[in-house]
């Protein structure tokens, strides 16, 4: 089981998307059947059932095992994931696309920039198992928006110099990578 998959395929998307069916893969982490799942997401076998043959028919969860009972056999499935996101290539010319925003600092423009992070690692990971990455996650507290603007020219001046060092692109074997610095005020229900 992957860490995180990214979910590229539209209807893989609107299957993840519905609300029990989230449930059930949320509940997948371990094998379990569809009357185990009944029990714990209050539904019908039957109707986990028809969830659970939707969910395997988009590559989300995956037989685990199987039990006999008396003359029944019993399947036991688990997701595919520890958890997933939706890429924004599940929408295909909706989906969000940096090059598509004109205010580069806006919240928009962040969010395309993180939904093409997301599509262009996913397909990396699906395509070439481990890919080698580098994430960089704090928080800081600017005293003051002039503090803000201050931090972001440093940084700014800092990553140029960075590149401009680092940046071989004729060199045997060079291969690009994206870089990619955002930073947003954390919503308040998460401080």
């Amino acid at each position: 089981m992957v860490d995180v998959e990214v979910i590229e395929e539209p209807a893989a998307a609107v299957a993840a998307l519905d609300g029990i069916r989230a449930e059930l893969l949320a509940e997948l982490a371990e094998p379990a059947s569809a009357a185990t799942l009944a029990g714990r997401v209050g539904q019908s076998r039957q109707k986990v059932n028809y969830h659970l043959k939707i969910l395997e028919a988009n590559g989300l969860v995956r037989p685990a095992s199987e039990r006999r009972w008396g003359g029944l056999t019993e399947r036991l499935l688990v997701a595919t994931a520890a958890s997933y996101a939706v890429s924004p290539g599940a929408l295909g010319g909706a989906g969000s696309d940096p090059a598509r925003s004109a205010d580069r600092l806006s919240a928009g423009y962040l969010i395309a920039l993180a939904g093409r992070m997301v599509r262009e690692v996913g397909r990396l990971a699906r395509h070439d198992g481990r890919v080698a990455t580098l994430a960089i996650d704090t928080e800081i507290a600017f005293a003051s928006p002039d503090r803000r603007a201050e931090f972001a020219a440093e940084l700014t001046a800092a990553v140029t110099d960075l590149a401009a060092r680092f940046h071989e692109p004729g060199a045997d074997g060079a291969r690009p990578h994206r870089l990619v610095v955002g930073a947003h005020p954390i919503p308040e229900e998460q401080t």
